[in-house]
């Protein structure tokens, strides 16, 4: 496969492999793609969390389990965060 690159990108490429990590542009290209994969594997796995996570609370909504959202419980959840923090 011949995937052509602007010039900026072969200088950068040609510049990992002069370093002397990377044998040849394939190596760096690889590398290059296969760290694209964990990042998109990554997003996709916390976008998955998070629509469990909305429909947990959908559900807690329904059952009646929802509180106001007003100062007391923003400061509640600011406190909580904090304490995480620190822990």
């Amino acid at each position: 496969m011949n995937v052509p690159l602007t010039p900026e990108i072969e200088k950068w490429v040609l510049s990992k492999v002069e370093t002397g990590f990377y044998s040849s542009s394939s190596e760096v290209v690889r590398d290059a793609l296969r760290l694209l994969h964990q990042s998109e594997s990554e997003k996709v796995r916390k976008l998955d969390e998070l629509r469990s996570d909305l429909q947990i609370g959908l559900e807690q909504l329904r059952a009646g389990k929802g509180r106001e959202f007003n100062h007391a419980l923003i400061d509640e959840i600011k406190k909580r965060g904090r304490a995480r923090i620190g822990a």
